[in-house]
């Protein structure tokens, strides 16, 4: 049988790890893993880890508090956090994508925002909620100079028990352009609702959350397009859909790469006991599977990687990533996911019964990544 998925450091990845993780105990994530997901919730260690490392900041502007790390970075540390648990590791990237809206914040919002003592930024992409401006006779239809009356639903929003703030969408009345805005609003505003019962990524508490006319000033309302950005850095010259795309991309690659990790032990032992029963073709067809599943993820990220590094060149440079290489980056990421997707299901069956033991960490990174790959994103 072929070795393990390792994905052999290319000279970015052994550059990221010494400046990044050294010192990191990423199994500290690992150990408390499976506690994790029968309870639920995250750790209280895992989410002393986020704040101690600020990674839940990481994307947001340094001039506002934030760490505004290289996007290459964030998404390989996105990879690494998942493939050690992915609920923790959904949670880092949801979260920390939500702070990186502080780029399209004004400045002392965001500053204020972030100074928030244990901050932890929440939300929803889906427009499920309305917004309704208030002012001198409501005459600025947009809001602006005024007051933003809030109210609806959202089905999902992760690390939500922990946020500080929410982020979503909302849409604006008739007359008014854009239709749908983004809104930020403090967690006082927003009541929180024990909903998230998935059978994957179950510590990420990705629950559902609702405003009842809450009002919030103008500011809070903001634009999400690399033309209405009130950070200057690169991070913010990428369009809303390539940095969604990679971000998620990155965990599902992390949830496989765990699993394949679980699986070859499993699946050794088993090819070892077909053998010396001398099982006609069973052999033969696992270790097809393992060398197809292994070669085409190993592939489908060295594509992504090159990609976004080339990318993040361009923006590092000043210039905004061209449409072009925006629309590639999606492709790249949900070529990626279908690999990794592909690859989990074709070794799944030479796992046998252990695979569907939901007491296993085998089980526990497939019901990761399928629920993972679940997210609206990956059915567009």
């Amino acid at each position: 049988m072929s070795a393990a998925f390792t994905a052999a450091l290319t000279a970015a990845d052994a550059d990221f790890h010494a400046r990044r993780l050294a010192g990191v105990d990423l199994g500290l994530l690992s150990r408390h893993a499976a506690a994790a997901d029968a309870a639920g919730r995250l750790h209280p260690e895992v989410l002393a880890l986020f704040h101690t490392q600020r990674w839940l900041t990481l994307l947001a502007p340094a001039a506002v508090g934030g760490g505004e790390w290289p996007l290459p970075d964030v998404v390989r540390l996105e990879e690494a956090v998942a493939q050690a648990d992915g609920s923790a590791g959904w949670m880092l990237t949801l979260c920390a994508g939500a702070a990186w809206f502080a780029g399209f914040w004004p400045e002392a919002l965001a500053q204020r925002v972030l100074a928030t003592p244990g901050v932890c930024l929440g939300g929803s992409g889906a427009a499920t909620g309305t917004a309704q401006p208030l002012g001198e006779a409501d005459g600025d239809r947009n809001g602006e100079g005024n007051v933003w009356r809030l109210q609806g639903h959202w089905g999902h929003a992760t690390g939500a028990p922990w946020a500080t703030h929410f982020t979503f969408n909302a849409v604006l009345p008739e007359g008014c352009e854009p239709r749908v805005r983004a809104f930020v609003v403090p967690a006082a505003a927003v009541q929180v609702h024990d909903t998230w019962q998935c059978m994957g990524l179950r510590a990420s508490r990705s629950d559902a959350f609702s405003l009842a006319g809450a009002t919030v000033p103008a500011e809070h309302a903001f634009d999400i397009a690399v033309g209405a950005a009130t950070a200057p850095g690169p991070l913010w010259r990428f369009p809303f859909g390539a940095f969604a795309a990679v971000t998620l991309a990155a965990n599902v690659l992390g949830m496989a790469r765990a699993f394949l990790a679980e699986a070859e032990p499993v699946v050794q032992r088993r090819l070892q006991q077909r053998n010396a029963a001398g099982a006609p073709g069973v052999p033969g067809v696992w270790e097809a599977a393992w060398a197809q599943a292994v070669a085409g993820l190993q592939a489908a990220r060295d594509a992504f990687y090159a990609a976004l590094d080339a990318a993040w060149q361009q923006a590092a440079a000043g210039h905004p990533v061209a449409a072009e290489d925006a629309q590639r980056l999606e492709a790249l990421s949900h070529a990626l996911a279908r690999a990794a997707r592909e690859a989990v299901d074709g070794v799944y069956p030479a796992c046998g019964l252990h695979a569907a033991d939901p007491r296993t960490a085998l089980n526990r990174h497939w019901r990761d990544l399928h629920t993972a790959t679940q997210h609206a994103l990956w059915l567009r």
